[in-house]
């Protein structure tokens, strides 16, 4: 991908299924920014456009605690 172009019509609606389907498969916006080297409000545009729920800021601690509380102790 070319930076800089201007993404638009049906390539953008292909591009936008893409990045939404990564992001469901738990890559992060900043992750794919990166790795189609674009910008941060790019992707986060893209996945509105997708109608993908966009999840909060950071990782779970919630899940992360569970995970450490399940783990059997040595």
């Amino acid at each position: 991908m070319k930076i800089n172009k201007r993404i638009v019509g049906a390539e953008r609606a292909q591009l936008a299924a893409a990045i939404g389907e990564r992001y469901a498969g738990g890559d992060s916006v900043r992750e794919i920014a990166e790795s189609i080297d674009r910008s941060y409000g790019f992707v986060h545009r893209l996945l509105e456009e997708a109608g993908a729920e966009l999840r909060r800021r950071g990782r779970s601690r919630r899940a992360t605690k569970m995970t450490a509380l399940a783990e059997p102790t040595a």
